[in-house]
């Protein structure tokens, strides 16, 4: 009978092992997903929170870690943004006395400021009013409309501006029209990315300059929206367990990955082709949002 009681014992510990390691695996598993799918989603014209609702909902993983997550892994698609154009940051940090460098600088500045400050005054106003799936399906579908009209007026020659033929072209109007329509970035199913491109070239920025752009305006506003984020979960932290620290990492990774290789191939991409697919995307996304809204596939009251 001991011999049995330990044969049992030795059993469940066995099995209950086994079950542990099941459970990381598939933390793990989401983890990954979650990475590619914000790397991936982050800076094309689709928007990356509308995805994340949707697979967070679907993978069970949008409880107060996976909204954590969320924020944490955002810093892996910034990261990503910062080594692909690592030699122009590094020129321009190390050659900030040089009118070229400061001019770029400043745009940075003047096109982040418009949509940081009404997301401080009004981000959290603007999240509870608008975060429902009528609003977010609406964004996604108005959105495409734009890129449509957009693409008309790019085909214009006489439309886009002539003497734009790189990020350092920009003048500082051109810089401040394109923070201003960042600021529809605001509202949920929108695309920050989608916001400054389009916003841009319907100011006459041609696409390729208006994109790149867009990457760079990435790092002050949303590696901002995330360290403020961090600092709330800070003041209020979320339990983090051994194997959920190491799911952030694994997510982070492939953010940055993901995030790496879309950046490459969206600059690739613009110099030959037009954001129409995008725009078709983002009409079926919009009517899959009420979908699975109105389905009860996906809780889009968080």
């Amino acid at each position: 009978m001991p011999v049995l009681a330990q044969f049992c014992q030795i059993s469940l510990q066995t099995s209950y092992t086994y079950k542990i390691w099941v459970m990381d695996l598939i933390l793990l598993g989401k983890a990954v997903i979650l990475g590619v799918v914000e790397g991936l989603t982050e800076f094309l014209p689709i928007s990356s929170t509308g995805h994340l609702i949707l697979v967070g909902d679907l993978l069970n993983f949008n409880d107060d870690r996976g909204k954590a997550f969320e924020v944490i892994i955002q810093f892996g698609a910034i990261l990503a943004v910062c080594w692909e154009f690592r030699a122009k940051l590094l020129k321009v940090a190390l050659s900030l006395h040089s009118p070229s460098s400061r001019h770029f600088v400043v745009n940075l500045l003047i096109a982040s400021f418009p949509a940081m400050g009404l997301g401080f005054l009004f981000g959290k106003h603007i999240k509870a009013v608008l975060f429902s799936p009528i609003p977010v399906a609406s964004a996604f579908i108005i959105g495409a409309l734009v890129i449509f009209w957009a693409e008309r007026r790019q085909q214009s020659t006489s439309f886009a501006k002539a003497h734009i033929h790189s990020v350092d072209d920009l003048c500082y109007a051109d810089a401040f029209k394109v923070g201003l329509a960042q600021c529809a970035a605001l509202i949920p199913g929108t695309s920050r990315s989608g916001a400054t491109i389009i916003g841009g070239m319907l100011f006459g920025i041609p696409r390729a300059v208006a994109t790149e752009f867009s990457f760079f305006l990435a790092i002050p506003v949303i590696g901002g929206a995330t360290a403020y984020e961090l600092l709330k979960l800070w003041k209020n932290p979320v339990a983090i367990s051994g194997e959920f620290g190491l799911a952030i990492v694994v997510g982070f990774i492939a953010a940055f990955i993901s995030a790496f290789i879309c950046v490459r191939w969206l600059i690739h991409y613009v110099a030959h082709h037009n954001f129409v697919p995008f725009a078709w995307y983002r009409i079926v996304f919009g009517l899959l949002v009420l979908i699975s809204a109105y389905s009860g596939l996906v809780a889009w009251s968080h």
